[in-house]
């Protein structure tokens, strides 16, 4: 097939940023879908999300202030409340009939939501799919986030974290698996939401990470437009959830955030231990598809196969109907059927 690379989705939620990095009067900036976006929390403890420039004259926002109730540009004083609106421009004397109020600068609709915001980039949330809600977690922080830079558009970083194949080949380590532990497997699949399921199923033998939890575990794994994966693994009355998200950064880059949730207190112990686990997790799939980039600047045609890629494939043709779904005003008609996949790995 041709060129795999393609536009990001519009009219979606991503993730922004874990609810810590905001602190009551904090501000952060970031690039999502090339645009400029500066994230806060009020006094009050609500976030908010603006664009990241000054009306005036262009300068980022970010460089400014921000008291916890307004935002003032560092270039001219201009301040504006969080939901953008003007409310100052210290250079108007009073006999001057300039209305500040009608200067605004764009807002972006956020959630905050089990410890994690994110940002609606588009028009019109009320038919996107929604914010995966993890089950059997409250609404709380995550024990555990680690983020990464990926070198990647959105559409190869998806397709590398939905592919089943590459791990005895990026992933080895003896805390997870290795190619002489290889062995066919075949998972059942469901469509679900905006996407698809992996039905709940005992892990496979070779992946030793899950054997830390004891007991005999299920998981079930989800993924759903417009770059989210959920995997929900259950251990009698225990529960252990890794959701991991990934935001477009621009054309070029996207970063990856996973959030581990846990309800066993003993988990919580081993948290030293776990963060290099999973940093070395996303630092192998950050540097393979650093490599990978020197073949796609040649712009190759490239290809899937049936069954390690058939997820691949289930993405693009979910992709394909949500964008013609909302372009035609109709309901999106997920294209995923149930079936059974089988690869080795």
């Amino acid at each position: 097939m041709d060129s795999l690379s393609s536009a990001p989705l519009r009219e979606a939620w991503y993730y922004g940023v874990p609810g810590h990095y905001l602190k009551p009067g904090g501000m952060r900036a970031k690039t999502i879908l090339g645009e400029p976006v500066l994230f806060g929390r009020d006094r009050a403890g609500r976030v908010f999300a603006l664009r990241d420039i000054c009306p005036h004259r262009g300068m980022p926002l970010s460089r400014g202030r921000f008291d916890g109730n307004a935002l003032e540009c560092c270039y001219h004083g201009w301040r504006f409340d969080t939901a953008g609106g003007c409310i100052a421009i210290p250079s108007l004397v009073a006999a001057q009939p300039f209305e500040p109020g009608r200067i605004r600068v764009a807002a972006y609709p956020v959630r905050e939501l089990q410890g994690n915001v994110w940002i609606y980039i588009g028009d019109d949330p009320a038919a996107a799919p929604e914010i995966p809600v993890l089950p059997g977690i409250d609404d709380r922080p995550a024990d555990l986030i680690e983020r990464a830079r990926l070198d990647a558009a959105i559409d190869h970083a998806v397709v590398g974290l939905m592919d089943p194949a590459h791990g005895p080949f990026v992933h080895t380590a003896w805390w997870w698996r290795s190619r002489r532990s290889m062995h066919e497997k075949a998972k059942a699949f469901e469509p679900s939401p905006f996407g698809f399921t992996m039905v709940r199923h005992a892990p496979s033998k070779n992946s030793n990470a899950y054997r830390i939890l004891g007991g005999k575990p299920e998981t079930e794994i989800s993924f759903r437009l417009p770059a989210v994966r959920v995997e929900h693994i259950q251990i009698g009355r225990h529960v252990v959830c890794n959701l991991t998200a990934l935001t477009p950064i621009d054309a070029r880059a996207t970063e990856i955030t996973t959030a581990l949730y846990w309800t066993m207190p003993w988990l919580s112990a081993m948290k030293p231990l776990l963060r290099p686990f999973a940093r070395a997790f996303l630092r192998q799939d950050r540097d393979i598809m650093t490599m990978q980039q020197t073949g796609l600047a040649h712009a190759p045609s490239l290809m899937l196969i049936d069954d390690a890629d058939t997820q691949a494939k289930w993405y693009y043709r979910l992709k394909r109907e949500y964008a013609r779904a909302r372009a035609e005003g109709r309901p999106f008609v997920n294209p995923v059927t149930p079936r059974t996949l089988r690869w080795r790995s």
